[in-house]
């Protein structure tokens, strides 16, 4: 979009003066990022003009735009907050500080967990929620745009739009922003697959379009017969929802119902169901895929009536029923409660909008009781989660945590000890006091000490969290030493003797103070007082104190049968001797055969491993069954012959995955046979939905570059996926 269309489209719903109020906001910009260029080489100011673009797509209010087009100012010029305010309004001033503060936010944790965490963190250190609404719109640019960015600054935005943005966007219900940024998220994921269903619906589309012409004149025919007027539309149906049910649901593209969809727009609810008896009484409804929404809304204020019927044909067809209001939410969700016509704001009644907005009850302080455009916009500066506060380990990590919580609430969340042993934080990189109270952004680190004389009854009336309570609380229950060490020094040496050791060879002053230091205890006492009250496990204390014994135990047993297998194999002769290439450091005449679960050929690296009364098997060295613990001690150093890897032949196997198509096998085998290379065994599959082809073959090849040309040889070919080398 021009900076033209989009003052244009916003003098769609906004008078004339907003709209020179936009201007004015444009033109700043435009002064502020004179002489500054993005990664395309595009003048700057032709992202600021695409972000407020979509924010007017959103249809929201004359600050909120212009924040749009001022979005990075502060960030990236030398315009200040303060200078915003004076030369616009403290509305404009603070939506930009916002988007300011939220682009210092960093995305470090993947886990699904700490996503949810982020997608917290962002709402609460957003004031007022258009900060969001900003916040993804410059995100949804910046896909756009993404392909100007190296391949892994791709991966990482991309995963981090999946896990924050789109969520994000999801749970505001604005699913014109979720989709976009998904299907673009997606195709810098996983580009095969994104184009592999990009062909697909594209192969399908005129069926599709055909079946549906037919399916809504049908549906017009019986609407007109009582009496209901509707718009009907085919639904499109989004690239990764379909990715996610291929994926997550393990299914076919042609198993997936909803790629043929109906949606029908009426005037009131009424119709809503009047259309629903109508659809049914055309086509019989599919069991279990009716879903109400009107009666009972999604917590993103979502609503329409789902049903999926058999379709003429037989095919399954999915049809949603909704009015223009429920359309409007579905499209633009919180958003839509900002629509603005000549500075007057179309929303529902309070009731109402708290009812749909479910998820912001708890949160939001409400107090609106007019339409009035100023007032509703007050009473959304929000701070979301205000009864909790979000702030950072050193690490990165987000922790919650009531709101008025103080270091000692952070060092329990972490571990009961690191509380019990604390004795100060840093907050920002600041020494602070144990009554310090947090706030949502904070960086915390406790200070800990070994010689800690550990809580004090005083920490009870600081600390903020029933977690951190309780476990102060536990902490002076096992105030009565004496008992729980004698307790716990029986304890132990029950356990040892268990393990049949002598306690008297096991307990030694030695053993039971490194193993104390271990679990960072002040000394034995402390260390026999915690297994007595149950803070560490006996059986932790006992194996680290026999570990050392238990291991010269296994070794002097390791060696025993080493010593028997290798004599085993030294003593095997095999009737017919056959020349595997391999020769043992240090040791002739031994049994040598090649393993057949990695298929080793000169130029791999290699590994011996002393069978039981089968000889030595040659495994590669990354091979996965000579990686573990119990192979370790019967692994022996080997070589290849320099003289055999022109003369001998080894079998490998190795798959081709690749498009399906004819004459595709003709054209493998023809390339292989073409570098003179003899094929043993050929087999293979053909998935005609996913139109993937998966050849498996045994080749016969002399040494490693020698499968090295032919894997290169297969993969000039064309449509040719991958191929790799199977280990069984």
């Amino acid at each position: 979009m021009t900076i033209d269309q989009v003052l244009e489209k916003a003098s769609q719903y906004l008078n004339a003066e907003d709209v020179a109020f936009l201007r004015k906001a444009y033109v700043f910009a435009e002064q502020s990022h004179e002489g500054q260029y993005r990664k395309s080489g595009e003048p700057y100011i032709l992202h600021p003009i695409q972000v407020a673009g979509i924010i007017v797509g959103l249809e929201l209010d004359p600050n909120t735009v212009a924040a749009a087009f001022l979005h990075d100012v502060v960030e990236d010029t030398d315009v200040t907050v303060e200078e915003l305010e004076q030369e616009f309004n403290d509305q404009v001033a603070m939506l930009v500080d916002g988007v300011t503060k939220l682009k210092k936010f960093k995305y470090k944790s993947k886990e699904e967990q700490q996503a949810e965490n982020h997608r917290k963190m962002l709402i609460a250190m957003a004031k007022d929620i258009r900060v969001i609404l900003i916040k993804l719109a410059d995100r949804l640019h910046n896909m756009r745009t993404l392909k100007f960015m190296p391949p892994e600054k791709q991966r990482v935005t991309s995963n981090e739009t999946l896990e924050i943005f789109a969520p994000l966007a999801h749970r505001l219900g604005i699913s014109t922003i979720k989709w976009e940024l998904e299907d673009t998220a997606l195709r810098y994921l996983d580009p095969q697959q994104y184009y592999r269903i990009v062909n697909l619906m594209k192969k399908k589309r005129a069926e599709r379009e055909k079946y549906l012409s037919e399916v809504m004149e049908t549906i017009n025919e019986n609407l007109l017969e009582v009496q209901v007027e509707a718009e009907l539309s085919g639904r499109p149906k989004h690239i990764y929802s379909i990715y996610r049910k291929m994926i997550m649901q393990n299914k076919q593209f042609n198993e997936i119902y909803d790629l043929l969809a109906v949606r029908i727009m009426v005037n009131n609810i009424k119709d809503c169901y009047a259309v629903l008896g109508v659809i049914h009484t055309c086509w019989k409804p599919m069991p279990g895929r009716f879903k109400d929404y009107i009666a009972m809304p999604k917590a993103n204020m979502y609503q329409s009536l789902h049903t999926t019927v058999v379709g003429p044909f037989g095919d399954p067809l999915e049809v949603q029923i909704r009015t223009e209001e429920m359309h409007r939410i579905a499209e633009y969700g919180v958003a839509a409660h900002w629509a603005y016509k000549e500075g007057k704001q179309v929303s529902q009644n309070k009731n109402t909008f708290e009812d749909k907005l479910s998820w912001f009850r708890d949160v939001i302080e409400s107090q609106t009781e007019t339409n009035d455009a100023q007032e509703f916009m007050e009473s959304l500066k929000m701070d979301l989660f205000s009864d909790m506060v979000f702030v950072f380990s050193p690490k990165g990590d987000v922790i919650e945590l009531p709101a008025g919580s103080v270091p000692l609430d952070f060092a329990y969340r972490i571990h009961s000890e690191i509380g019990n042993r604390c004795i100060g934080a840093k907050v920002n990189g600041k020494m602070v006091t144990l009554d310090y109270r947090l706030n949502t952004g904070d960086i915390v680190e406790v200070l800990t000490s070994k010689h800690s004389y550990g809580p004090s009854q005083d920490w009870l009336k600081l600390t903020k969290s029933s977690h951190a309570k309780n476990k102060i609380r536990q902490w002076f229950k096992k105030e009565r030493r004496e008992e729980n060490v004698e307790k716990g020094k029986e304890l132990v040496e029950k356990e040892i003797r268990s393990l049949d050791f002598e306690p008297k060879d096991v307990l030694t002053s030695e053993n039971i103070a490194e193993v104390a230091n271990k679990f960072s205890f002040t000394g034995e006492e402390d260390m026999f007082a915690a297994a007595g009250y149950g803070g560490i496990s006996v059986k932790q204390i006992v194996n680290r104190m026999t570990e050392k014994l238990r291991k010269q135990q296994d070794q002097e047993q390791e060696e025993k049968s080493l010593q028997a297998a290798l004599s085993d194999v030294q003593t095997y002769r095999p009737k017919k001797k056959v020349n595997s290439g391999v020769t043992v450091k240090g040791v002739d005449n031994l049994l040598i055969r090649l393993s057949r679960c990695c298929t080793p050929v000169p130029g791999d690296e290699i590994i011996g491993y002393i069978t039981k009364g089968r000889g030595v098997s040659i495994h590669r060295s990354d091979c996965a069954n000579v990686q573990n613990e119990e192979a370790q001690g019967r692994l022996l150093e080997v070589e290849w012959e320099g003289d055999i890897q022109q003369t001998k032949s080894y079998n490998v196997d190795i798959e081709i995955s690749a498009f399906d198509r004819n004459g595709l096998l003709n054209e493998v085998l023809h390339a292989i046979t073409e570098s003179r290379t003899v094929i043993n065994a050929v087999s293979g599959r053909s998935d005609h939905k996913q139109k993937v082809a998966m050849i498996h073959l045994t080749i016969s090849i002399h040494n490693i570059d020698h499968l090295h040309k032919v894997v290169d040889k297969i993969k000039q070919l064309k449509d040719i996926y991958s191929v790799r080398r199977v280990m069984h």
